[in-house]
């Protein structure tokens, strides 16, 4: 929040100045990201920040600008080292169909994964958010994930790979959702195999060559 960031930048002012601690800048960006990760933007505080990063705020904010900039540099790190599943499956698979069916299973499989916090981080760090430019910043985000979607879908249609009455952006829209929820339900302690048959369901739903769709 603005007012903890303030804060905290007063504190750090008023500290003596000495010699800047070291650490290992990488290290204190994945312990930040795991803050995010399981506690959400708002809710992880430059005190929470400092503490799990085991740095002094005056490091914090000359390593990495405000919480704002952290978190925007942890959501780029966390959409290339965690969250890139997707645009693998769009760039790899020969159909929208397979695309998609690649995500919701890996989809299960990384929401649940031990190690790090279950679900997605920029479906979950948006909970709760009352800092609009974040909040716009990770609908953005997700909104970007569908329209890949749905490009692809387009494609398909355009193709004959799927029926010429297809609702893409509906279709689209759908595979959202599912992402989203798994998110949400790997969070409420959904395992792998759970996940992995809503998403075998998910994908039932989807229209074939040579099916009528309406």
């Amino acid at each position: 929040m603005v007012n903890d960031d303030a804060a905290a930048k007063a504190r750090a002012k008023t500290r003596p100045r000495g010699r800047p601690r070291s650490f290992d800048r990488e290290t204190a960006l994945e312990k930040a990201l795991l803050a995010f990760w399981e506690h959400g933007y708002e809710a992880t505080s430059v005190a929470d920040l400092t503490r799990v990063m085991d740095i002094g705020a005056p490091s914090l904010y000359a390593a990495f600008g405000d919480k704002r900039s952290l978190f925007e540099e942890v959501v780029s790190v966390y959409g290339t080292r965690y969250g890139s599943f997707p645009d693998r499956a769009l760039a790899e698979e020969p159909t929208a169909r397979d695309a998609v069916e690649r995500t919701l299973r890996e989809a299960a499989g990384a929401y649940t994964e031990p190690g790090h916090p279950h679900g997605c981080l920029v479906i979950h760090a948006a909970v709760n958010c009352s800092t609009p430019e974040v909040e716009q910043s990770l609908r953005d985000r997700r909104n970007a994930n569908i329209a890949a979607f749905e490009s692809r879908i387009r494609a398909d249609v355009a193709a004959g790979a799927l029926p010429p009455g297809t609702d893409a952006a509906a279709l689209a829209r759908h595979t959202g959702a599912m992402i989203q929820g798994m998110s949400q339900q790997a969070r409420d302690g959904a395992s792998r195999e759970e996940l992995e048959a809503v998403a075998e369901i998910a994908m039932s739903i989807w229209p074939r060559t040579g099916t009528h769709t309406g």
